[in-house]
């Protein structure tokens, strides 16, 4: 047998964007060996006839860094096509970290990330201290996807301050001076990059900010400068949609300037964002033109606040009488709400709670829908739960409450939020090509009762290539894996050519299909979380090994930890710097 697996007669579309043509996929020692006729026999033929075969995907947005020290399956991304996975974002994280803030740190991701603070307590094994030892640790572990970690700012700043950084206190001289040089020291080690948050949403349960929200430009220069002594590594930051957008990418440039490295930062749209997208855009624009690495990250929907009676938010869970019944289990929790006059005590309650942002998430009541299963991420505005209670003429906080217990309780409620405009729900498409923008915010591995989108990819290919057309399936594979891998420098993967990684999809468009999330029971100490399952995919194989068939996983755990960024293997696209 000359080759490892041999893909046979499968429409390779392999993520530049070229249009996909006919060919046998040949892998050898976790590489792709050939592409084309290939006469050679494997010691594995897959048959891919009338399916496509395609790189696999790159997740550059996710929250993996607890769930990837206590379980090796890197669900719900592995399971969709998704071969390699960056965490660390939005400046949390559980690493540098010393034994007396540990408790702290736990508190941070479940106020910003939604992790239940017991499956962090009885998840995470602390087996580290600073940012090396932890990446140490990293490397024992084995999963069903390549990881990669970035050095998030919250830890970093209370690491090098201690309760003076929780506190929001200025730094000294020497403080910054620490900061730069232990994001040196990661970027040294092999973080993908450093990461950090402005958005104020970002803060403790109890309402109190996390550490990095509020620090000035000039704290924010000293991470910079990290990079800059490393000679390597991405910035990655969440702007502050309270500030003016043209604020904020100034901000954006700065950091670009002072690191001479790529930049890349969640791309907000909405309501909210004070000013609205228009100048991170243009900067955008500009950026490219001068040949400056900025990416803007965005979601290609509605995120998808999910609101339910097994989930961590609905419209009625901050009243007080639900706070009262909210440990119970589902089936005594429908039947207390099934009871008329407790239904009206809820009714005539208001929702109460310290943080203002979760008091506003379950307010959003004018943008509610059933979900339904298949999920509907796109419904038309009259199929609002608002809508369909004006025209029954009734209170759309009854509507509302007769959701929550259809299906016994089980149903789920969505609300989406942003990318959204002039009441249309699939206004993300508008991103599309436009110069700088690369899919992101998908969020795996954070979130777990409260938003379900690591299945991203899964809906892109059937939604918008297969279903509505708006998008060629060469743009959104490239869009899904090369554009993603590049603005992190993993150069190495996200194209099938010989040479590159053997991280590869078969998907058979025809039977693509995403079923609504669903709620398990099977985190550290019993924590529940969403899961979210497919059809459709035949397989995907990570460094050559078939991680899942037909939907299910093999069990094979090939995927490690990527330090450093990694250069192409030939010059066929950007060389790493």
């Amino acid at each position: 047998m000359e080759f490892d697996i041999v893909i046979r007669g499968g429409t390779v579309v392999d993520g530049t964007g070229a249009p996909g043509f006919q060919a046998d996929v040949a892998i050898n020692g976790g590489m792709i060996a050939a592409i084309g006729a290939v006469p050679g026999k494997g010691r594995e033929e897959i048959d891919a006839a009338g399916m496509v075969v395609t790189p696999g995907f790159v997740d550059v947005h996710t929250h993996y860094d607890g769930q990837v020290t206590w379980e090796n399956t890197l669900a719900p991304s592995s399971n969709h096509g998704v071969t390699t996975v960056v965490m660390g974002n939005c400046g949390v994280g559980f690493a540098p970290s010393r034994p007396e803030h540990r408790q702290l740190m736990i508190k941070l991701m479940e106020g910003v990330e939604d992790i239940p603070e017991v499956v962090m307590a009885e998840g995470v094994p602390w087996k580290w201290e600073s940012f090396p030892e932890y990446l140490d640790f990293l490397d024992t572990r084995r999963t069903d996807v390549d990881f990669a970690a970035q050095l998030p700012h919250s830890p970093l700043r209370v690491y090098v301050m201690g309760e003076r950084g929780t506190n929001l206190e200025p730094p000294t001289e020497a403080d910054l001076a620490e900061m730069r040089r232990i994001t040196r020291e990661a970027i040294e080690a092999g973080a993908l990059g450093v990461t950090t948050s402005r958005q104020l949403a970002h803060s403790f349960r109890d309402g109190r900010p996390a550490p990095s929200t509020k620090t000035e430009v000039d704290e924010l220069k000293a991470l910079a400068a990290g990079l800059r002594d490393a000679g390597a590594g991405v910035f990655q930051i969440i702007p502050s949609t309270d500030q003016p957008t043209t604020h904020e990418w100034g901000v954006i440039e700065t950091l670009s300037e002072t690191s001479g490295r790529p930049v890349n930062f969640s791309l907000f749209t909405g309501e909210q964002v004070n000013g609205g997208p228009g100048p991170m855009l243009d900067g955008l624009a500009r950026a490219k033109q001068d040949g400056r690495r900025i990416h803007g990250q965005f979601f290609p929907r509605p995120i998808g606040m999910l609101f339910g009676l097994e989930l961590s938010y609905h419209p009625f869970s901050l009243n007080p009488s639900y706070k009262q019944i909210e440990q119970l289990p589902l089936d005594e929790k429908v039947a207390r709400m099934r009871d008329p006059a407790f239904r009206s005590q809820i009714l005539s309650e208001q929702p109460e709670d310290p943080n203002p942002f979760f008091l506003w998430v379950v307010q959003q009541t004018h943008i509610l829908f059933p979900l339904g299963d298949p999920p509907n991420y796109n419904p038309h505005p009259s199929d609002s739960i608002k809508a369909r209670a004006e025209t029954l003429g009734i209170d759309e906080r009854e509507l509302m409450y007769d959701e929550l217990l259809r299906q016994n309780g089980k149903a789920i409620i969505y609300c989406p939020m942003g990318n959204t405009a002039n009441n249309r729900f699939d206004a993300a498409v508008d991103l599309f090509g436009k110069p700088g923008t690369v899919l992101g915010l998908g969020d795996g591995g954070a979130h777990y009762g409260m938003i379900c989108d690591a299945a991203y990819p899964t809906y892109m290919l059937s939604e918008y290539v297969r279903d509505s057309g708006k998008i060629a399936i060469e743009q959104a594979v490239s869009m899904l894996s090369r554009e993603t891998a590049e603005t992190v420098n993993l150069f190495d993967r996200g194209v099938l050519k010989p040479g590159y990684k053997a991280d590869i999809n078969i998907i058979d468009l025809d039977r693509l299909r995403l079923y609504a999330p669903r709620v398990k029971h099977d985190l550290p100490a019993g924590g529940k979380r969403l899961g979210q399952q497919s059809d459709g995919y035949e397989a995907t194989i990570v460094s050559g090994a078939i991680t899942y068939r037909r939907g299910r996983s093999t069990g094979a755990l090939p995927g490690r930890l990527v330090r450093f960024g990694r250069p192409a293997p030939d010059d066929g696209l950007l060389a790493a710097e």
